[in-house]
């Protein structure tokens, strides 16, 4: 029979919750919508018996289960609860919202050590951690500024910011598709592959790549701030500046990178490929290039979050009435703080999703290396 496995997460949840329980109730004197003492008693009694479960020989699944729905509903009916009572929580509120939070860190705990063995369980896995993570992220942001009352033009709580995307939709919409799919994507390919085509020729012409390299070096240290207006002044005001200063940061980092990268075939390998009598570009195709992919896309992965932020930071410096920096710069000045936020959280999805592609298109390519083949 297995012994009971005792925590320190769930130690310390059970003290924070008893001291709450004597520094009852949740809300202060006054508040417009008290929450009641059947509510607070509930959820605490909840907090206790999820707690209890985290110490119990279960199976590690049925822990984490249990870990993971009693923590989220606790935290959410102490969210109901302060939601129009902003600045009115007591510390009971907050020490049984930092009680949820560890109940929710054993859960992530608990997932940690599993081990499935199906590889569709150790994907969902992988995805459940993060978002458990991030997810807590939110849950303790909404937490500090509606329980504290920290003012909305200072720091909004997110349900705002997700309330300002939704109603938002169609500006979003026009802002992605002048920044993303316009500055970005055309400066990101053009960047890249400029890049990569000098390098290889820089591996054939050796004063290029003793020549190109410290240049590289000197412009990646360019401050965007002062080539966006020039290159505003160059290209005008639409996307095509934008995607210029883009094109300027992508383009030396994959230079350096597949340079440093045709370089890592081994000296055995490149004398077997002149034993079968290869030539420069069958030695390339076959045997180099392969070789240099983790830092091809060591270079793409980069780029993916280079080009994004130049993008929209070019955009501070003109743009038609549309676009992500366009937006962040106008709104902030209507002090429309919500907005901001909810430009911010769009630009970091799309940016997360097209780090995701990259990452997904290296694990398909280069399947052999052992950083893979470890992961």
């Amino acid at each position: 029979m297995k012994q009971m496995a005792f925590s320190w997460q769930g130690i310390l949840a059970l003290v924070l919750t008893a001291i709450a329980m004597i520094t009852l109730p949740i809300m202060a004197e006054g508040a417009p919508d008290p929450v009641s003492s059947i509510t607070a008693g509930l959820t605490i009694a909840l907090i206790v018996a999820v707690a209890l479960v985290s110490f119990s020989p279960l199976p590690k699944l049925y822990v984490a289960a249990v870990l993971l729905i009693g923590a989220h509903w606790a935290a959410w009916v102490l969210l109901a609860g302060v939601t129009g009572n902003e600045g009115l929580a007591t510390k009971s509120f907050f020490l049984l919202m930092a009680a949820c939070w560890l109940l929710a860190w054993r859960c992530v705990t608990e997932l940690s050590a599993m081990t499935p063995a199906s590889n569709l369980g150790r994907s969902c896995l992988r995805l459940l951690i993060p978002a458990i993570f991030g997810a807590w992220i939110l849950i303790l942001w909404e937490a500090l500024t509606r329980g504290a009352g920290i003012p909305f033009v200072l720091l909004p709580p997110p349900s705002a910011i997700g309330a300002r995307i939704a109603g938002s939709l169609p500006i979003l919409a026009d802002d992605v598709r002048q920044t993303i799919f316009k500055a970005v994507f055309a400066g990101y390919i053009i960047g890249c592959s400029a890049g990569f085509a000098v390098a290889i020729l820089a591996d054939r012409v050796g004063f290029l790549r003793r020549g190109l390299l410290p240049i590289g070096n000197m412009v990646s240290a360019l401050p965007i701030i002062g080539v966006a207006p020039i290159m505003v002044m160059w290209f005008g005001f639409d996307w095509q500046s934008k995607a210029a200063v883009v094109i300027i940061m992508t383009f030396f980092p994959m230079l350096v990178n597949t340079v440093a990268g045709l370089t890592a075939s081994g000296a055995m390998e490149r004398d077997l490929m002149q034993t079968y009598a290869s030539n420069y570009w069958q030695t390339l195709l076959k045997l180099r290039l392969p070789a240099a992919m983790p830092f091809i896309f060591n270079a793409l992965k980069i780029n993916s979050t280079l080009a994004l932020i130049g993008a929209i930071v070019a955009e501070f410096f003109g743009t038609p009435i549309v676009g992500m920096g366009f937006r962040i710069s106008t709104e902030i000045g209507r002090m429309n703080v919500d907005m901001v936020w909810a430009e911010i959280a769009i630009a970091a999805l799309v940016g997360s999703v097209f780090y995701g592609v990259v990452a997904l298109a290296e694990r398909a390519v280069t399947f052999w290396h052992p950083s893979i083949r470890g992961g």
